[in-house]
Formats: C-alpha cells, sequence, structure tokens
C-alpha cells in the first residue's frame, strides 16, 4: 500500500508504549496495532485528530505517501 503509518517513528520518539498510547486515545491496542501495522482500510478524523494531540504532532508526520518506486535509490 502506498500510505505509511509512521506511529512507530513517534512512539520511539516520545519514549511511549504502543499500551499507553492506545489508553490515551481511547482505542483498544489491537486495533491501534491494526492501525501501526498499516493493516486499516480507514482511519476516523477523530482517531487521526486524537493521535495527533497524543504524539504532539500533525497528521503529516503520522501518514505518509511512498509511490514504491526505488528506481532513484
Amino acid at each position: 500500500m502506498p500510505i505509511v503509518v509512521e506511529i512507530d517513528v513517534l512512539l520511539a520518539k516520545r519514549k511511549m508504549s504502543v499500551g499507553e498510547l492506545a489508553d490515551r486515545i481511547g482505542i483498544t491496542p489491537a486495533n491501534l496495532a491494526v492501525l501501526k501495522n498499516g493493516r486499516a482500510k480507514a482511519v476516523r478524523f477523530s482517531t487521526l485528530a486524537a493521535l495527533c494531540e497524543a504524539l504532539e504532532c500533525q497528521p503529516g508526520d503520522l501518514l505518509r505517501w511512498d509511490d514504491g518506486d526505488d528506481a532513484d535509490a
């Protein structure tokens, strides 16, 4: 999928666990793992807003587009 979720990066920078983040935003650790691992088909704006608030970031810090074109590498 060309959308890459960067929650792991932000969790590491903030020294926060998946469980702690899940508690802060009010979702189960299992549902957060689905999002974190890029298996989610959709994300609610309210969840995105809660993630941004808890991680003190912007939506663009959480999500990035990767076209998969490694020709430049």
